[in-house]
């Protein structure tokens, strides 16, 4: 618990640098690009879809009803780019986290070895492919737990619940290699992640709840539905900077969990007795009585 509290600060002050500030703006660009062409091929022919299918839902068809009762005829012209928002949001997060570990969490964890960590070795347990490729590989696995969990979503508490944990279990897989691959050997990196499975889970969740508060802020109202193309960026810039937070929060945590478990390995090395040798007893006779003249046994046969 130390160590988790004591990284959460030190992740919060290093938010504040300038460095840290500038780095969240080139992951953004580069989602704002891929944003916009998204908006711009498929915007109007996925809500026209998704237009379409509210209005050939049977199911639907009272809930329409009533609202065109109390005045609220073009309602479905305001939920279709809602649902489309709501679809494509965890896709650009996880785009979004997937540039943040390629750009971003290599730069933030050198900034914190260079602060604090100077003296500690790098053994280059992992490279950028590998890094690639379990990030790939993360994603996937949190995309297909995102279609199976699809309808659970529909439950207001679960809505909140469930994509906090896909992200945050997402966001301790990708950071916590990331962090570690330039730092620790392979061993030394499966040995931290084990050791501290619970700790670095925990710090994934609640960056992953953060990460959760812009699509809050789209919920609270259908006005939002008409500023499609200012929020996405406003909502990227907003996740990059949790991811940022994020990426510092593990740096810290996961840094000073391998440099304490060098120390403790150095410390257990020091602290191993030397070995005695048992000497021989007559050799012992002998160091002991150095001037005693040699005596012939074979003198007496």
């Amino acid at each position: 618990m130390r160590l988790l509290l004591d990284s959460f600060w030190r992740a919060a002050f290093y938010c504040l640098y300038p460095r840290v500030i500038g780095l969240s703006l080139l992951p953004l660009a580069i989602m704002v690009v891929f944003s916009g062409a998204l908006g711009y091929w498929f915007w109007d022919d996925a809500v026209a879809r998704v237009h379409d299918w509210l209005e050939a839902s049977s199911l639907l068809a009272v809930v329409w009803r009533w609202f065109e009762g109390v005045g609220m005829p073009n309602l479905k012209s305001v939920v279709a780019p809602l649902l489309v928002i709501f679809s494509v949001t965890p896709l650009l997060v996880m785009g979004a986290l997937l540039v943040v570990s390629v750009f971003m969490t290599p730069s933030l964890t050198r900034l914190v070895a260079e602060r604090r960590f100077r003296q500690l070795e790098r053994k280059q347990g992992g490279n950028v492919w590998q890094s690639l490729g379990w990030s790939l590989l993360s994603m996937l696995l949190a995309l297909g737990a995102m279609l199976l969990t699809l309808p659970m979503w529909l439950v207001p508490p679960l809505a909140m619940v469930l994509p906090a944990l896909i992200w945050g279990w997402m966001t301790y897989r990708v950071m916590a290699f990331d962090v570690l691959a330039e730092f620790a050997s392979r061993e030394e990196r499966l040995a931290v992640m084990d050791q501290h499975r619970l700790s670095l889970l925990a710090i994934g969740v609640m960056t992953g709840l953060l990460g959760a508060a812009p699509s809050l802020v789209w919920a609270s109202g259908a006005l939002f539905a008409a500023a499609f193309v200012i929020l996405i960026p406003i909502a990227i810039w907003i996740y990059m900077l949790v991811f940022a937070f994020s990426s510092l929060w593990f740096a810290h945590f996961a840094l000073a969990a391998l440099d304490e478990r060098r120390e403790r390995s150095m410390d257990d090395v020091i602290d191993v007795p030397a070995t005695t040798v048992p000497h021989s007893p007559h050799a012992t006779d002998r160091l002991a009585s150095p001037h005693e003249p040699f005596e012939d046994h074979h003198a007496h046969d």
